[in-house]
């Protein structure tokens, strides 16, 4: 049984539930803030993720970030070495989803020369009346950008632990490709 840890990137833009999926995911669903205050600087979400059919688990330290230019410097330190993403859009706001390129790519500057394991995240699937990106959509970006694609509603507790899951996993795959390449170098 192996326990490791990853540092997690939460990222997007202002208001698309990157808090609110950290509080819920933290509390197992029991937690549902209705008000939330906007994050300034970063919030630290610590929970241990077991990886299915190995025993093994991975303690992830997730970096719940402000989604305000205003703070951009101060996330520049706070976001060194990471080890995963999760990249959070609201469905209902195509800036949102436009602006996870940007995102994606401040997270990607601080590993230069390393893969970046990540999931892209659509929030807030219960406003289905005012859907603006489609499924499709954001899957075809994702494949495109090596990330793994979930929808999630936080407010209807749908499938909140799924990107954590997700990163998890793939933080475990790539720690066992490591061990399996330097077994062959000894």
């Amino acid at each position: 049984m192996v326990k490791l840890a990853a540092k997690c990137i939460l990222a997007g833009d202002p208001a698309v539930g990157k808090t609110a999926l950290a509080q819920i995911f933290r509390s197992d669903g029991a937690h549902f803030q209705k008000n939330y205050t906007l994050t300034t600087g970063v919030d630290l979400v610590v929970k241990t993720v077991p990886v299915p059919d190995t025993g093994d688990s991975v303690e992830l330290f997730i970096f719940d970030s402000a989604g305000k230019e205003l703070f951009s410097e101060m996330l520049d330190k706070l976001w060194e070495s990471p080890n995963a993403l999760c990249l959070v859009y609201d469905v209902s706001s195509e800036q949102s989803f436009n602006n996870c390129s940007k995102w994606l790519e401040k997270a990607r500057a601080q590993v230069p020369g390393s893969s970046l394991p990540g999931v892209l995240v659509g929030n807030k699937t219960d406003l289905a009346g005012r859907r603006v990106v489609e499924s499709a959509q954001a899957q075809a970006w994702a494949l495109e950008q090596g990330l793994e694609c979930l929808e999630t509603s936080v407010k209807e507790m749908e499938n909140y632990e799924a990107p954590f899951r997700c990163v998890a996993k793939q933080f475990h795959q790539l720690y066992q490709e490591k061990v399996e390449v330097f077994h062959t170098l000894v």
